[in-house]
């Protein structure tokens, strides 16, 4: 027999080619004694009109929970952002109701990003991600009712979620150049099929600020609550030394 194994669950958008090959990347040291297990679900697009809303109703994401949980994961992960213009409330009770239905302990990508910035006490929010104007105002509102107002920003109006990962590091590492000018104390990279996280330990190092991305926030979530010391991972920003 082989020695006791930590299995990841991740829940994961149909449409989403960035969130698996990072994570993998992030967690390569641990193997083979941590793995991530990916389930997918249909989300195609992200705006607040009815029928892209409804792509995140709880039931499609319990029923991949449950099918993740046949292969006895140690904890599940809803791996997407979409109450960061829904409502943090939803992925509260997305949790759960995944642990009602598989018996796992549950996280999410906005609740591990949340945990961050109530941990390092955030007044002063920067937030850079791929979405629309409206979408963009709704997670400002609602950071700003969380106790962490968006004090600067940059996103870039698309609504393809596949769409999402063609915009390339570069692009991305120059909106978070442009909003470090304004001195925010944290960073936020809010999306999980944007080509954030490979980037964020060379940002810190130049601009000084603490950048975390929501594929890297939902690793380190997941770790904790499996108990392994996140500090083993390194080459991927502050967060895995300095929150563990």
């Amino acid at each position: 027999m082989i020695s006791k194994r930590t299995l990841i669950g991740m829940l994961t958008p149909s449409s989403n080619t960035v969130l698996e090959p990072y994570m993998c990347a992030i967690l390569h040291d641990l193997l083979p004694d941590v793995t991530a297990h990916f389930q997918r679900f249909t989300v195609r697009e992200i705006s607040l009109d009815d029928k892209a809303m409804a792509q995140f109703h709880n039931e499609p994401l319990i029923e991949a929970a449950k099918i993740l949980s046949d292969a006895n994961m140690d904890v599940i992960a809803w791996a997407g952002t979409a109450a960061g213009w829904r409502g943090f409330d939803v992925d509260r009770d997305l949790c759960r109701q995944i642990t009602e239905a598989t018996g796992a302990p549950a996280t999410t990508s906005v609740l591990a990003l949340n945990e961050i910035l109530d941990r390092t006490n955030v007044r002063k929010l920067g937030l850079v991600t791929p979405y629309l104007d409206d979408v963009q105002k709704q997670i400002i509102a609602n950071y700003g009712a969380a106790g962490h107002p968006v004090t600067t920003e940059r996103h870039l109006g698309e609504r393809r979620n596949f769409a999402f990962s063609e915009f390339d590091e570069a692009t991305i590492a120059e909106m978070i150049r442009a909003i470090a000018k304004d001195k925010p104390e944290a960073i936020i990279v809010l999306c999980t099929n944007f080509r954030g996280a490979p980037i964020v330990e060379e940002l810190e190092r130049e601009i000084g600020i603490p950048v975390y991305d929501s594929v890297s926030a939902t690793v380190w979530k997941a770790l904790s609550m499996t108990g392994h010391d996140s500090r083993k991972i390194t080459g991927w920003g502050r967060l895995f030394q300095e929150l563990n």
